[in-house]
């Protein structure tokens, strides 16, 4: 939050000093509207909840894609996550393949 609180009066971060909102915007009837809102303020609110670290997939999956796209990852780490499936190694989640990276 102290970085935030630096950064907040620079241009291209004023959404900073706004409360933290989504902003959806649609053109249909409005029982469709309200249908549709319903259903992504429930998806919003269910990512909102906190998770169990050892539970949450997508933080740990964040740090190996990290490493994919620095060119850090080494093909044989022995802390691979167990979340992945050996069929998806060589891989990002975007299903793109990754660079090799030398020892």
């Amino acid at each position: 939050m102290a970085y935030e609180e630096k950064i907040k009066d620079k241009p291209g971060y004023e959404h900073l000093n706004e409360p933290l909102h989504v902003l959806g915007e649609a053109e249909f009837p409005e029982d469709i509207i309200n249908s549709r809102l319903d259903h992504a303020v429930a998806i919003l609110e269910n990512l909102l909840k906190p998770v169990d670290e050892s539970l949450d997939h997508y933080k740990k999956q964040q740090p190996r894609e990290f490493a994919t796209l620095n060119g850090t990852l080494r093909e044989e780490s022995a802390c691979m996550s167990p979340s992945m499936s050996p069929s998806m190694w060589p891989f990002n989640s975007a299903g793109m393949k990754r660079a090799k990276t030398g020892r």
